[in-house]
């Protein structure tokens, strides 16, 4: 096992771009005011497992189901595209449960937002060209911003206000809308050709 520094870097800098957990602030806010609560460590933790153990056994767990790659992308890609439209028009798609707080914090915070398709298949990615040993490095330190993001959601709240959350939800519920328009592009080509 070597763990090398500019691997590890450059694995951790790919899937904080793709998990873009700083620009998922807005739908954590708005997740915790629907359920009250988010339980940052259950969604980190689930989030680095789903991670962690699909960078071992993701394309063979797809090949068996008879899935490919691109169409678990397109797949997430819908879902990323219901929770940008439930941030830019107001509205809740998803029914609420009883449990809805643990459930929150598994979905869709968990998945499909932090260990998303996006991520999945980045692993996938990483993984033809990074050691293993490097990108699991990459990815802990990946859960470790997010579990300091979802700690400090509600101080980084108080600190933008009620407007600013606003309009910071609409922005990036259209950014939210594009990344899900961009994903299902791409993957929905590779499925046609």
């Amino acid at each position: 096992m070597k763990l090398v520094f500019k691997e590890i870097f450059t694995a951790f800098m790919v899937l904080f771009a793709v998990i873009d957990i700083i620009g998922n602030i807005p739908i954590i806010i708005d997740l915790r005011k629907k359920v009250g609560h988010i339980q940052s460590e259950k969604a980190s933790l689930i989030a680095g497992v789903i991670m962690i153990i699909f960078l071992f056994v993701g394309k063979s767990l797809l090949n068996l189901i008879g899935v490919d790659v691109n169409s678990f992308a397109v797949a997430g890609a819908f879902v990323i595209f219901f929770i940008a439209l439930e941030m830019i028009l107001g509205i809740t798609l998803y029914k609420d449960d009883e449990n809805s707080a643990m459930t929150a914090s598994v979905f869709p915070l968990a998945f499909p937002l932090i260990a998303g398709p996006g991520s999945l298949t980045t692993l996938l990615s990483l993984r033809a060209e990074f050691a293993i040993e490097n990108i699991i490095v990459a990815v802990i330190c990946n859960v470790i911003v997010i579990y300091i993001v979802l700690k400090t959601s509600a101080k980084i709240e108080r600190i933008i206000g009620a407007n600013g959350i606003n309009i910071i939800r609409k922005v990036f519920g259209v950014i939210l809308l594009a990344i899900a328009v961009k994903l299902f592009a791409h993957n929905i080509k590779e499925l046609l050709v």
